[in-house]
């Protein structure tokens, strides 16, 4: 197990003192604007704290070494899909509970990518703004984790796998990979073999496992007419590329959809095309919600306790805070259940 890298410490008014040449009242002085010292001297203390990069601490609690009674979440996802996405909110739903019981807030903020988000996290470390994160849609490439170590700040890995390269960082995950082979097994039962995933965002964790398990399982159950394509998790990039799968010249028997707002969206532009759900192609929807139980057929989607979910990542984060070791936590598997939007393919 690699040596876990000590902390990166946060730059004190001491620091900016000793390399501005001054005493640490007048750094007090000169950063919060109180009279006492020159201008010379309080525009030179500014630079050197910008050049130390030091942030003032926006919370009481830091001042008096008691921490933030504040946890962080960034998502790096475009902002215009999050608000229709049932996952999220019954996730922050879960976060939130548990963190209320232990008088702790949640720090929300949307951003446009990972470097966006390393760059809040780099922010809120210097200003003393959290005790700790919760991650969400790790990559395949994920800087995330060893900027986490770096400034030692107790993270979470949402969605993750089992990463022995941080040993100090705790993971809740589910078997994507497993709930995506049950997907096909049913749908091969029912006699399909031009299976469509509709997929989300790629180079997300969670995106490419799935991906990974369609082409294995259809490899393994000798399926040539089988493919998944990425979008952005919307309803007007789900409808699209349904549109474009549906009107090609072997179109698929079966749609399998990463969110439930893809699948609505996938059956309403299906019926407008004139197919039939599922007499002409079956529909599984990925994360079960309301939604799915409002339109005509009802669709057949993986079920999970989403708000569990939330709530376990939550104590496993209060924990590291309290101290204890980092873990990983596997949640049940979601299932599939079957509801009208699916059936046997066309033919049998």
């Amino acid at each position: 197990m690699p040596a876990k890298r000590p902390p990166a410490r946060r730059p004190t008014m001491k620091d900016i003192a000793q390399r501005a040449g001054v005493s640490q009242s007048a750094v007090s002085f000169a950063l919060n604007d109180r009279p006492g010292v020159s201008e010379i001297t309080r525009d030179r203390v500014r630079r050197v704290a910008e050049q130390l990069g030091w942030r003032p601490s926006t919370a009481a609690r830091a001042l008096s070494g008691e921490g933030a009674a504040t946890v962080g979440l960034v998502v790096a996802r475009p902002a215009d899909t999050l608000g229709v996405d049932s996952f999220f909110l019954q996730l922050i739903s879960g976060i939130q509970e548990v963190l209320a019981e232990r008088h702790l807030g949640l720090l929300f903020q949307v951003v446009e990518d990972v470097g966006d988000e390393c760059a809040v996290y780099r922010r809120w470390w210097a200003e003393h703004r959290v005790d700790g994160v919760l991650v969400v849609d790790p990559r395949t490439d994920d800087p995330r984790p060893d900027l986490l170590e770096e400034l030692g700040l107790p993270a979470v890995v949402i969605g993750g796998v089992p990463d022995t390269r941080h040993p100090g960082m705790s993971t809740v995950w589910a078997d994507d990979a497993g709930a995506m082979a049950s997907v096909v097994g049913e749908l091969y039962a029912l006699g399909h073999r031009r299976i469509a995933h509709i997929a989300g965002l790629p180079g997300l964790a969670h995106t490419e496992r799935r991906i990974r398990t369609l082409r294995a399982e259809a490899e393994r159950r000798g399926l040539s007419e089988v493919r998944s394509l990425t979008t952005d998790y919307s309803d007007s990039e789900g409808a699209a590329v349904t549109r474009r799968v549906l009107e090609s010249g072997a179109p698929p028997t079966a749609l399998v959809y990463d969110n439930d707002v893809m699948a609505v969206a996938g059956v309403a532009t299906a019926t407008e095309l004139g197919f039939l759900v599922p007499r002409d192609v079956s529909v599984v929807a990925w994360e079960d919600s309301a939604l799915c139980r409002m339109v005509r057929p009802w669709l057949s989607a993986l079920s999970r306790d989403t708000v569990e979910f939330g709530r376990t990542a939550a104590r496993e984060l209060t924990a590291l805070l309290d101290g204890g070791p980092a873990r990983t936590v596997q949640v049940p598997v979601p299932r599939l259940i079957g509801r009208e939007s699916t059936g046997a393919a066309a033919g049998l």
